[in-house]
């Protein structure tokens, strides 16, 4: 929880710190990125002698320039301090605004030092607080010394009060004993090209050359070896020509995919600390220090994507109140282990829980209606999609090549079926809930049952007639909802009703008894 105070509430004397006068060479080289399009404005300008692109461009100088200059006054109007039960941030020059965040609520410290932060010795933390909306990122300081953020990090999760919820208070000065869990093995990296990220770079700079070529109104047909390559594929069949871009795509997606896994992940390492807490350090160029309290740990995930599946890989992920996951999970703090060996995954998994049999145990599947279901859905898009290729054919002159090229959708779709069938299933261990499902990403979510504060019980139309319903944990961590869909109705009640026994049976009235003897 943050709350906003206005006003010159809090002494000025009493204890505020400033960020890193170094930051001061940092801020406005960060700023010039956004002068990329303004510049390129300007010299299209200049060079083609139009006047309208080389005066959006000087006026788009000038908002830049003012916006440098703002960014300057940020060290001089930038505080905080560390009280022993708050974090308090001040800000502003004509509206002073002090943001206090009660320490009591701190659930992650984030340490992240891009190229410029380590040139210059700095670093950015970033207190996270349990806030999940995507408009508050928790409490930034951007521009601390690397030592002084450190030092930081150390103050506000190895603590004492961390210390004294495991009834165990180090001495004063001593440091938390750690213990390595995971480091990264350099054959890992062969994992890279099935994590597919790389197909978000491609998209990045598709779109940004995209907008430079409209921006600069240039014909690409006119650049010679462009204007060869579509003159060469025009020449080809269309399935020929498919392949042909496919294999460039897949060629360039495979090699942006290892230089980000490497970028990402190099120097990885997840340890655990005497004081009750996770720290996950990773990143080659931009280094990221995560920490994580265990007592705010609620389960895990083990991810598998369907290309990182088909080499027996998985990565792991926290689920746990404080990590935001709306991002991404590498993007965000949650990763626990990255794209790795799937036994290297579960064995991680479990030892950061405490316990392997949640993430070894036979699930109970879902039945053949469930089954059903896969196999109904996909044939139904699957037609559907090949009628829309068949009405182009028919009434837009696409080739008749299009159509018999859609048909593949069908046992492609079949397959699908079958894996999404396979992948159903849930478990009830010793205090755990385990749920599985999904094919493109099939996910195992293992949560803790004293962390599920509520259910929601779905049923549409389709699953009415089933007798299906999807069953959703509610809890405060990672997701807030975990699913266990397409459960038979009578498992779907025993499941709620025995991981948090008394929560649901207010709600049962409307149930069909057979349900509920069930």
């Amino acid at each position: 929880m943050t709350t906003t105070v206005e006003g010159p509430t809090v002494d000025a004397k009493d204890g505020w710190r400033r960020l890193s006068p170094r930051m001061l060479a940092v801020h406005p080289v960060l700023e010039l990125r956004r002068l990329i399009f303004p510049l390129f404005l300007l010299v299209l300008g200049i060079r083609s002698g139009n006047g309208d692109g080389g005066e959006r461009g000087w006026w788009a100088l000038a908002v830049g320039g003012i916006t440098i200059g703002i960014g300057f006054l940020r060290y001089f109007t930038t505080s905080f301090r560390i009280t022993p039960t708050h974090v308090q941030v001040r800000r502003g020059l004509l509206r002073r605004r002090v943001l206090t965040v009660p320490r009591d609520r701190i659930r992650t410290v984030d340490v992240t030092s891009n190229v410029l932060h380590r040139i210059f010795g700095l670093a950015r933390v970033t207190v996270g607080t349990g806030q999940t909306d995507r408009k508050n990122d928790g409490v930034k300081l951007d521009g601390l010394g690397a030592a002084a953020a450190e030092n930081l990090h150390r103050e506000l999760l190895h603590r004492p009060a961390a210390a004294a919820d495991a009834e165990v208070v180090p001495p004063p000065g001593a440091a938390p004993a750690e213990t390595t869990l995971a480091a990264l093995d350099p054959a890992w990296v062969r994992f890279g090209p099935f994590t597919l990220s790389g197909l978000v770079a491609i998209g990045v700079l598709f779109g940004l050359g995209s907008r430079l070529v409209n921006e600069g109104h240039v014909d690409l047909t006119k650049i010679g070896y462009v204007h060869d390559s579509i003159d060469y594929l025009g020449r080809q069949p269309l399935p020929v020509a498919v392949l042909l871009v496919a294999a460039v795509v897949v060629v360039f997606t495979v090699i942006a995919s290892t230089i980000g896994y490497v970028l990402s992940f190099w120097n990885f390492r997840l340890s655990r600390h005497g004081s009750g807490t996770l720290h996950v350090r990773r990143g080659l160029l931009t280094t990221r220090n995560t920490t994580i309290e265990e007592r705010r740990l609620r389960g895990v995930e083990l991810s598998e994507p369907l290309l990182l599946r088909s080499v027996r890989g998985a990565r792991v992920l926290a689920i746990a109140t404080g990590l935001r996951v709306g991002r991404g999970s590498e993007r965000g703090g949650s990763i626990l282990l990255p794209p790795a060996p799937r036994a290297v995954a579960v064995d991680v998994a479990g030892t950061v829980i405490g316990d392997a049999d949640p993430l070894t145990v036979a699930l109970t599947p879902h039945g053949p209606r469930a089954r059903r279901r896969r196999f109904t859905r996909a044939a139904t898009v699957s037609t559907i999609l090949i009628l829309i290729v068949l009405g182009f054919v028919l009434f837009a002159g696409a080739p008749w090549s299009a159509f018999w090229s859609a048909l593949v959708l069908l046992p492609f779709g079949a397959l699908l079926a079958t894996d999404r069938a396979a992948s159903l299933g849930h478990a009830r261990i010793d205090g755990w809930l385990v749920s599985r499902f999904g094919s493109v990403v099939r996910r195992r979510y293992v949560l803790r049952s004293d962390a599920v504060i509520g259910w929601n019980l779905r049923t549409s139309l389709f699953q009415r007639r089933a007798g299906l319903t999807t069953l959703v944990a509610t809890t405060a961590g990672g997701r807030q909802g975990y699913a266990i869909p397409d459960v038979p109705d009578a498992e779907a009640l025993r499941v709620a009703r025995e991981t948090v026994p008394g929560l649901l049976d207010q709600f049962l009235t409307d149930w069909p008894a057979s349900s509920l003897r069930a």
